[in-house]
């Protein structure tokens, strides 16, 4: 009999290729694209109750309120200006990637509808769990080639795709960045496997170059690619590590590269680290066994979870963490020894290789649940061919039992998924409004002050101020010297009138973040209610100086001109605005205002002449009085007091006028006349009591 010639490893023959199955009939191949048709629309339907979910969190000011996905134009500028990335200094990072396919979403959407956004994440979510068939087949087949390998990856592949945790990532328009780098890994490492005689022209780089360019992890990709290389190319042979390492080189250079230019390119006012390095570092193998812990039970998943740092080396957590990571990549290396058994310790190794950035760079979180995306692509290979060898075992130890075997695995493979598939659907629903999003993180972790802080923000958009000022309180206990908390606070006392409350807190939010724009933007939007425009002209021309592209200082301030018949202000305003963003349609209506504007005054001195009302004669004396103008004010007033003789206000301005004429016997006696009328009007009381204080001072 001839023998087949071997593919195992040998001194001369160190990487084989792949091993590829036996001839498989045509029943067979039917049966299994039934099966992948069945897990497809499977996705699907998990899937089919989020494509309406609102924008959530760090969306608002990445896609909501970014001007610069809004024009195609600036595709080109994504690339070399991080400032374009957010609103918001502190979060510009360089994701040029992530900021283009936001754009074309905007433009297939005609604007920010999140049905475009969503659909457009999807897609890729599915190109991603086909590719990572491709790549789960090639590596089971690499070791042990078998038809049963197809059915084992694509179970293996449903579990990812219908798993709660993905959700997170799906979801959550932004973090799609997690998604595009992930894609660039998987795609870059099947082509390496499926193409060998294009390696040498390095083609099976560019994916991962443009997953690089959506999220900085997926320069890991040289380390995982290292890790396949040496695993099953070079039959884990240590002598063979150097050869290994070797032909990784393009990977290494590339991803280098790709890794200077995100920290070159990364914007100066990014800012990712709020707490020590040493409380970060020591918590996160707490953080991954918790990760691994959410494989299996996805019960605890949050948008904003309420991990607090530990103390030191000695809290239990940290010990634990330590031990159960220190488990995990014992089991590797010893999975490392049999071939059978390399998979296992490919995916344990993805794991950590992949959790790396996010365990290693400090971050303001200690974990987010959407970090699990990339990590768990290697995790549940390993889980899914450790389960598949101990079902081999067990059917080659009770071959009489061999179909029960079987078919009990297919009912727990069936049940398992549609466990994790009605988990999909339910967050999806909590994912569903920023009010279910933020109260499902109240519930899951009651000791996040952000989470808390959010969820009052719902009920403040529904118009439950009171409601929404109790969590703000409850949030503070946790994150007392929190900017946005302090601004928000100010907002909610201020609906309720509770204006010195108010703008101690915008002070406050000022004093926690001199250079942040957002505190003085709300504390001028506030001035501007409270009738204080010269005080708010000033602190939104602050905000603007500190975050020239955040467009709402902008809009408010040329409002505020506009309303001011401050004709020249607005100009300028207008088209330092068009400079920075040339089709912005807002800008261009203020600019053509700016040629027609009226100013205050004369716009009010026209409106009464036209229509001779008491209000509008007391507000033209109201702007006399504004001006300096104060016997006007007067006359003025007493036009007003023809047209209606009972009107308060206008004895009160009289009042008011005679004082900064220092008339202090008129002044008193026209604040007697409005109080005779309304007793309760507090601004004719100050005047009075001010004008009684002058005239005792000057007797003296």
């Amino acid at each position: 009999m001839r023998q087949q010639k071997s593919s195992r490893p040998s001194p001369n023959n160190p990487h084989p290729p792949v091993q590829t199955p036996g001839p498989v009939d045509a029943k067979s191949r039917r049966n299994f694209w039934i099966c992948a048709g069945i897990c497809l629309l499977a996705t699907f339907v998990a899937y089919a109750n989020h494509f309406h979910n609102s924008f959530h969190f760090d969306d608002s000011h990445t896609i909501v309120d970014n001007l610069f996905i809004r024009d195609l134009h600036n595709i080109p500028r994504f690339f070399t200006d991080a400032t374009t990335f957010s609103t918001l200094p502190a979060n510009r990072t360089w994701r040029p990637i992530v900021s283009a396919s936001l754009a074309l979403d905007y433009r297939l959407g005609h604007g920010t509808v999140p049905l475009w956004f969503h659909i457009s994440t999807f897609f890729w979510f599915l190109v991603q769990l086909a590719l990572m068939f491709v790549m789960y087949r090639n590596i089971l087949d690499s070791v042990e080639p078998k038809f049963a390998n197809v059915y084992i990856s694509l179970f293996a592949v449903m579990w990812y795709g219908l798993h709660p945790a993905m959700a997170e990532t799906v979801n959550y328009i932004i973090q799609r960045a997690d998604l595009y780098a992930t894609v660039g890994v998987v795609a870059s490492l099947v082509m390496y496997i499926r193409f060998p005689k294009l390696r040498k022209f390095g083609l099976y780089l560019l994916p991962v170059v443009i997953g690089a360019m959506a999220k900085a992890p997926a320069v890991v990709f040289c380390g995982i690619l290292l890790v396949y290389i040496f695993l099953f190319e070079e039959n884990a042979a240590w002598n063979r590590f150097q050869a290994a390492l070797v032909r990784s080189i393009p990977a290494f250079v590339v991803c280098g590269v790709l890794a200077v230019m995100n920290v070159k390119l990364t914007a100066k006012s990014y800012s990712a680290a709020t707490m020590p390095s040493s409380m970060y570092w020591i918590a996160q193998p707490y953080v991954l066994m918790r990760y691994v812990r959410s494989l299996f039970l996805p019960l605890w998943l949050s948008a904003d979870t309420d991990l607090m740092p530990f103390e030191g080396m000695s809290d239990p957590s940290v010990l634990l963490g330590f031990a159960f990571c220190a488990l995990l990549l014992i089991a590797a290396f010893w999975c490392i020894k049999k071939r059978q058994h390399r998979p296992i310790a490919f995916g344990i190794l993805w794991f950590f290789g992949a959790s790396a950035p996010t365990s290693l760079f400090v971050l303001s979180e200690l974990e987010n649940d959407h970090r699990m995306f990339f990590p768990f692509v290697g995790l549940i290979l390993s889980v899914t061919w450790a389960a598949a060898l101990v079902v081999e075992s067990l059917m080659q130890k009770n071959p009489q039992s061999k179909s029960r075997i079987i078919l009990a695995v297919k009912v727990l493979a069936v049940a398992l998924l549609i466990g994790y598939g009605v988990g999909v659907w339910q967050r999806n629903k909590v994912w569903h409004t920023e009010e279910s999003l933020w109260h499902d993180v109240t519930i899951k972790s009651p000791k996040n002050g952000r989470g808390l802080m959010n969820y009052g923000l719902t009920l403040m958009g529904r118009g439950d101020s009171q409601g929404a000022l109790d969590y703000f309180q409850r949030a503070a206990v946790y994150t007392p010297n929190y900017p946005t908390l302090e601004i928000n606070t100010a907002i909610a006392e201020g609906v309720l009138n509770q204006n010195q409350q108010s703008e101690a807190h915008f002070r406050r939010a000022m004093l926690l973040a001199p250079e942040d724009a957002q505190p003085d933007y709300f504390y001028g939007r506030w001035l501007k209610q409270q009738g204080r425009a010269a005080e708010a002209i000033q602190t939104e021309k602050a905000a603007i100086q500190k975050n020239s592209t955040w467009m709402d200082p902008r809009y408010l301030l040329m409002q505020i001109y506009q309303e001011q018949g401050q004709a020249t202000q607005l100009r300028d305003l207008a088209q330092d605005t068009l400079r920075l963003l040339p089709s912005d349609p807002a800008a261009r209506q203020y600019l053509a205002s700016s040629a027609t504007i009226k100013p205050p005054l004369v716009a009010a001195e026209e409106l009464a002449a036209a229509q001779p009302t008491a209000e509008h004669y007391l507000n033209l004396s109201l702007m006399y009085h504004q001006a300096g103008r104060f016997q006007d004010c007067i006359d003025a007033a007493k036009k007003a007091l023809k047209l209606k003789p009972d009107y308060a206000e206008a004895y009160n301005n009289i009042a008011a006028a005679n004082e900064a004429l220092k008339r202090w016997d008129d002044a008193i006696d026209a604040a007697r006349h409005a109080l005779r009328i309304d007793p309760d009007l507090q601004l004719a009381k100050n005047n009075l009591a001010w004008s009684e204080s002058q005239k005792k001072l000057k007797g003296h």
